[in-house]
């Protein structure tokens, strides 16, 4: 029965990246539902507990799924933070800028420098 579960998640995961990080672990998944869509399952493994001889190592994981009509907003955002911070720090953030993803329009009102920007469309 565990086998059988364990090749179908194996079989489920089409693609898949590791990145390792200290006591750390974060794996990248691509996947596909039951529907046949394509989604990312974006796991963090963090080792609570090295364990021993006689007990297992002890594991804290957390997952988010986005699914690809999300895909372009999230990555554009998370670039954005992500250089937002790598600057913050001294650090220059990695690779050339992502182009601004086709529609991504904030709900809320963007704030700059004091300034009051609200987009709406009819």
């Amino acid at each position: 029965m565990i086998e059988k579960m364990q090749e179908k998640k194996e079989k489920d995961i089409l693609f898949s990246k590791m990145v390792k990080a200290g006591k750390r672990v974060y794996y990248i998944d691509v996947k596909r539902d039951r529907r046949e869509e394509y989604y990312l399952s974006i796991t963090e493994s963090k080792r609570l507990n090295a364990g021993s001889e006689t007990e297992k190592p002890v594991f804290e994981k957390h997952k988010i799924f986005l699914y690809r009509e999300d895909l372009n907003k999230f990555f554009h955002a998370f670039r954005e933070a992500a250089d937002h911070a790598l600057l913050a720090s001294g650090d220059e953030p990695v690779g050339s800028p992502l182009p601004a993803p086709e529609v991504l329009q904030s709900e809320e009102p963007s704030v700059e420098a004091g300034k009051v920007e609200i987009d709406i469309e009819f």
